[in-house]
Formats: structure tokens, C-alpha cells, sequence
């Protein structure tokens, strides 16, 4: 029975030791052996002093010896802290002092990126180098260092396994759209949940081939470890730098599941798929933001044998929604339902329940609510909340408030409309950016695109838009933006002010950078 992370792939090496469980170029590790090397790790870690609940993290690029440094973690009764290998030093600092990191996985390259933060991280006390090149640099006394080979062969004892599914497995940290970074603590029972209940709707086998794109300090990255694990499957790993690279690992690998987000679908549905990929790839998800219509209908021609699942979710509770792929048509636009073993509402700020139609927070319910915000208990209070009575007052249940705001139709499908913080007000009037982006990505000049309010002292708030042009229009301009939008918004939507850039900013999981965008036009009004 799985009840705690490392399980995903003990318990599967049980059926499908010869399996592979992981390939990364032309390197793979089939079930058996990962499961004997995760055994090792946990091994090593507690072996190098590390105590039940103690924070492990690892700072590394999509490797095999990733994966099984994470799970490792698990198994020796630690926490996972998966940290983003584009995360810069202060960044890295904040993490591990935040979490109060023990253990530091990472290589002898990016340890030397990050020295100059190391010590004052005082809580740590080991470094774990992957490689085996030496370190030219110095480190405080109380932080030893050791090569991962010789941390993974440091005793033949088998690790001491007390935690339970209630425990915490793993610390994953948000991008912090407002502020630092928080720690979302999730515990076993949330991640096990998560990859059953994806995998069920994915209907995953252990026939799949997963492509592993996000980066694995993201729930939605992670999750393509989880959900192939727990079947079986096979992970290919991949670390791009163009959009071509993942449609000729598609073919190379014959890879039948594939997530994405918006940003890098946009990316992908310019592109010409081949036919060998239309044979092969059984379905596509995408999560993380909404998907533009004129995307998923450029992939729905690409690939029209494969399943499209339309997703939401937030890290605090995984996974929330999904849209079937043959529903797609007609809900356009919705984000679905709820996914196996979660209840979603539509709430007022009263906490009472809105109207077929009616715009309220979405919140959700059940075994995926994570355990809160790592060593943040005021913030953990704002969004981690009881679920209100029918009869008033509140139950004992805790609960998420998404700060989401959606509405659901009279058959119980969802609809987004756009995160309360960044609703804007022009005027008196409620607009959802997402909205007005879709209508910029229907005119078929843009490539990339975000819209959001920025002061305005007689308005409110302006809205302004920064676009990139959609590759080979050279006609894309502002003028021809704003026509198109004056023809299809009222005129209080018609943004004052459209941007043109070459790119846009992405934050450390892909998604446009749309706070680092708004801060540096919130002053701009007087050019509107």
C-alpha cells in the first residue's frame, strides 16, 4: 500500500522492476535499480545526521540522480525542498534559510554560483556534490562536504522508515507573485492523492512515456515524476532551449504524454509537428494559466488524434480541475470540474454560495489541501481557512481560498475569470485581464500577451497591454491592436496603452512575469 511518496516507486518496482523509470539522453535506470539506489540515498542521509522532518534541498538540473536524491529524502523521513536550478544566490538564500535547510544536493558548479550565500545559511550542515570535481572555494567548518558516490555508499544499514501519511513530504516554494517565495508544505497523503487521482483522468498505464518539461520545484513538473510513478510509466527528462528540441524528443523517445504551460504551448503550436508525433502522442495537458483559443485550436489541428486536457490548479492544493477532452467543444472556455477526490465551490466573501452565473472565489475542498505555509502562520490563516457552515458560522474543516475568482454554469462547469489581485477597476468597472487577452490573442497579430491596470488618477486604473508580435506578421503594430480591440470590447476594455516587446519576462516556471511587468509600468499612467 503506497501511504508515503517514496512508495510510488518501491512498491512499483514490485511489478515492473525491469521497467524504465527514468531516461535522460542516452542514460536510463529501470524501477528495480532506482528503487535500490533510493534505499542507498536514505541511507546516506540519515548516516550524515539527518533527522525525521528535516529539510533536504536540491538544487539541481533535471538528472537522474535528481530524482533519486528526491525520493531518497522521502524514504530517510525527510522533506523534499526542490529548488529551481534558475533560481540565482539570493534567491537560493532565501530557500534554504527560510526552510532551514540541512542537506544541500547540488553540483560542485552551481555550489560555487552560490557560495557567497552559504554561509550564512546556518542550519546546514552538509553539502552533497553530484560530480566529482573539486570545489575552489572555501566553506564555514560546520558545513562538511561529500561527493554524492560516497554519500549513497556510506553504510550497508538499511534507513529508518517512522513517518506516516499525515507527515510532511515536501516544501515546494511558490513564485512568489507578491514578495518572497512561501513554502506550500505538503504531506504524503496530499502528494500520493494528487498522482492518483491525475493519473485516473490521464487514464496513465505503465506503457506511457512521460516528457518531463517544467522544472521539478514546480507541483505541476513534479506531478509528471508522481503520476508516471505510481503506474509504472516512464519519465523522459529534459532540460530545452528552443521549442523545436521538445518536438524531436517526441519523436526520438515515441512520447505519449506531454504537460506544458501556456507560454510554451503558444511556443509549440507555431511549429510544424511531425506526423511521427501524431502517431504516438496519446494526449497533452496544460495547466498553470489559461490557454489562449487560437492556441488550442492551432494544436487541436496539429494533433487531432490526441486527448487535450484543459486544467486548473494552484500549489496549495495541487490540482482542482480539469475539462475532459471531448467536452472541449462544448464548454468552450471552462476550466471543467472537479478532479478525482476534490470538491470545488463558489463562494461570496460572505462564505455563502453563489448563483449559476454569478462570479464568486473559487475554494476547494478535500484530501489535496495542503498543510499550509512553511514558518508563515499569518499568512497561512488568510488562505488556509474553515470551511463555512450551510447553517452559518464555520465547520472544523480547513479549506483553500483560491483568491481565484470564477463562476460555474447551471451544470456545474467552471469558468476563470482572473485572480483578485489582479482584477482591474476602470471607472467602476470589474474587467478581467484574461478577457481582454484572449481578444488580443483572436486577432492573430501577437505572439505573447498580458494586460493589467496600472494608477491612473482620474480613471482609477488604465489598462495597459505588452505584446510580442506573433512570429512572421510583420504588419503587427499598435494601432492595428487597439482597432482590433475597439471592435470587439466595449469601449471602458479598450486598453489606453499597447506595448510592443521583443520578449516578455518569465518567472522561474515559465509563466509571463506579470507582476515584474505591472511594477515597472505602475507609474506610467501619464503616458496613457
Amino acid at each position: 500500500m503506497k501511504t508515503q511518496l517514496h512508495h510510488l516507486i518501491t512498491d512499483t518496482a514490485k511489478h515492473y522492476p525491469t521497467n524504465i523509470a527514468i531516461k535522460h539522453k542516452e542514460e536510463s535506470i529501470d524501477y528495480h535499480s532506482l528503487a535500490v539506489l533510493i534505499v542507498k540515498a536514505a541511507a546516506g542521509y540519515q548516516q550524515l545526521g539527518l533527522e525525521r522532518s528535516e529539510r533536504v534541498a536540491i538544487y539541481l538540473p533535471k538528472l537522474i540522480e535528481t530524482v533519486a536524491a528526491c525520493f531518497g529524502v522521502s524514504h530517510a523521513d525527510g522533506v523534499i525542498v526542490p529548488v529551481n536550478p534558475m533560481l540565482k544566490p539570493e534567491q537560493v538564500k532565501h530557500i534554504l534559510k527560510d526552510c532551514n535547510a540541512r542537506i544541500l544536493v547540488t553540483t560542485s558548479q552551481k555550489a560555487a554560483q552560490i557560495a557567497e550565500v552559504l554561509p550564512s545559511c546556518h542550519d546546514l550542515h552538509t553539502l552533497i556534490t553530484i560530480d566529482k570535481n573539486p570545489l575552489n572555494f572555501e566553506l564555514p567548518g560546520h558545513i562538511k562536504i561529500i561527493t554524492w558516490n560516497t554519500a549513497i555508499n556510506l553504510t550497508n544499514s538499511a534507513p529508518i522508515n517512522q513517518n506516516i501519511d499525515s507527515d510532511m513530504a515536501a516544501i515546494l516554494y511558490t513564485s512568489g507573485s507578491t514578495g518572497r517565495p512561501k513554502g506550500v508544505v505538503l504531506s504524503h497523503h496530499n502528494m500520493i492523492t494528487g498522482a492518483e487521482s491525475v493519473a485516473r483522468y490521464l487514464n496513465n498505464h505503465q506503457a506511457d512515456k512521460i516528457l518531463s518539461l517544467l522544472p521539478l520545484s514546480f507541483d505541476y513538473g513534479f506531478s509528471q515524476l508522481t503520476t508516471a510513478f505510481i503506474t509504472g510509466a516512464q519519465v523522459v527528462l529534459l532540460d530545452y532551449l528552443l521549442p523545436r528540441e521538445v518536438l524531436n524528443i517526441i519523436v526520438r523517445e515515441q512520447i505519449t504524454g506531454l504537460a506544458a504551460v501556456p507560454t510554451l504551448w503558444t511556443q509549440l503550436a507555431s511549429l510544424s509537428w511531425h506526423n511521427e508525433i501524431k502517431e504516438t502522442l496519446r494526449y497533452i495537458t496544460n495547466s498553470g494559466g489559461a490557454l489562449p483559443n487560437i492556441t488550442l485550436e492551432a494544436l487541436r489541428r496539429e494533433l487531432p488524434e490526441t486527448n487535450i486536457y484543459l486544467m486548473y490548479g494552484l500549489t496549495e492544493a495541487f490540482r482542482s480541475t480539469y475539462l475532459p477532452p471531448d467536452e472541449i467543444d462544448q464548454k468552450p472556455g471552462s476550466i471543467g470540474k472537479a478532479i478525482p477526490n476534490a470538491e470545488v465551490m463558489v463562494l461570496k466573501d460572505d462564505g455563502s454560495p453563489c448563483t449559476p452565473g454569478e462570479t464568486g472565489e473559487l475554494v476547494h475542498r478535500g484530501p489535496l489541501v495542503a498543510l499550509g505555509y512553511w514558518n508563515n502562520p499569518e499568512k497561512t490563516a488568510k488562505r488556509f481557512k474553515p470551511l463555512p457552515s450551510p447553517n452559518g458560522g464555520a465547520t472544523e474543516e480547513i479549506v483553500v481560498w483560491s483568491g481565484d475568482k470564477v463562476r460555474m454554469d447551471e451544470e456545474g462547469y467552471l469558468y476563470f475569470i482572473g485572480r483578485e489581485d489582479e482584477m482591474i477597476k476602470v471607472s467602476g468597472y470589474r474587467i478581467s485581464p484574461t478577457e481582454i487577452e484572449e481578444v488580443l490573442y483572436k486577432s492573430g497579430l501577437i505572439g505573447e500577451g498580458v494586460v493589467f491596470g496600472v494608477p491612473h488618477p482620474a480613471l482609477g486604473q488604465a489598462i495597459i497591454a505588452i505584446v510580442t508580435p506573433q512570429e512572421n506578421q510583420a504588419d503587427t503594430s499598435s494601432s492595428a491592436l487597439k482597432k482590433h480591440c475597439k471592435q470587439a470590447l466595449p469601449a471602458y476594455m479598450v486598453p489606453q496603452k499597447i506595448i510592443i516587446e521583443e520578449a516578455l519576462p518569465k518567472n522561474p516556471n515559465g509563466k509571463i512575469a506579470r507582476t515584474e511587468l505591472s511594477k515597472k509600468y505602475r507609474t506610467h499612467y501619464e503616458e496613457v
